[in-house]
């Protein structure tokens, strides 16, 4: 499944420019900003995870335990406006540091929500790295 996995995405990014870009971002984005807690590897095992009461998710497995990738719902947790209280709530408030929320991102099942440009580059980039 993975290298079917890996054909797709690279197939995906081949047919759009634009959605690799937004990967590459949403990469450094997470490298700056998410990693610390959640480790490089996606796998919750970054250097601050030790000092948090619960334990950083592993980010690999957001499809697996949900069935599908939840995209509006990611970017939800990430913006702040779905705290989690494992952060005693907003997860350090990306919502502000990444802008305004001037993009529309649309659900599978036609959800929508506005949210920045950061967060959707971290959500595609987020669904490119599922186990």
């Amino acid at each position: 499944m993975t290298s079917l996995r890996s054909v797709l995405v690279l197939l995906l990014l081949a047919a759009s420019p634009a959605m690799a870009q937004n990967i590459a971002s949403g990469a450094a984005l997470y490298a700056d900003h998410c990693a610390v807690c959640h480790g490089t590897g996606l796998l919750g095992d970054g250097p601050m995870a030790e000092v948090l009461v619960i334990p950083p998710p592993n980010l690999r497995r957001i499809e697996a335990e949900s069935g599908f990738f939840p995209r509006v719902g990611v970017a939800g947790l990430i913006d702040g406006r779905d705290p989690l209280a494992a952060h005693g709530g907003d997860m350090p408030i990306f919502g502000r540091i990444f802008g305004d929320f001037n993009e529309v991102m649309t659900s599978p099942g036609g959800q929508t929500v506005l949210t920045s440009q950061q967060v959707v580059d971290l959500v595609d980039f987020l669904e490119t790295q599922q186990d």
